[in-house]
């Protein structure tokens, strides 16, 4: 039996149910590669991990440009990026702007590279 034919097992108690119990539609791979692409520079994937690992959930962008030796304009595009991709969101207050991540997107971009429930169903069918 090739890996192909065999039945993604998912046990709830365990895990979520996993993303990939069957292929991507045409529309939901680009979508996920949207955010993939937008993940696959170093300058948005620190921002990311700065904005997500901020107590309280949103960060205002002048603690973000501060963090990097990169001009604002830099800063605003890579943030446009994620943005666009849906990743993060943001909010203006005065004259700065805040942000927060968008855990559904990113658990949409997660929950596709988690193995670890296909992995098993392979285990128990060997």
């Amino acid at each position: 039996m090739s890996r192909q034919e065999l039945p993604i097992l998912a046990d709830p108690s365990t895990c979520c149910t996993p993303m990939v119990s069957e292929a991507l539609t045409e529309d939901a791979a680009a979508g996920l590669a949207r955010g993939f692409k937008a993940l696959g520079d170093p300058v948005r994937l620190r921002l990311l991990s700065l904005i997500a690992a901020r107590a309280g959930g949103e960060v205002c962008v002048c603690e973000l440009t501060d963090a990097f030796t990169l001009t604002g304009p830099t800063i605003s595009h890579h943030l446009k990026v994620l943005r666009e991709a849906g990743l993060i969101d943001c909010e203006r207050r005065g004259t700065w702007v805040y942000y927060w991540i968008v855990p559904a997107r990113l658990a949409a971009l997660s929950q596709l590279l988690d193995v670890s429930a296909a992995a098993g169903a392979v285990e128990t069918n060997r």
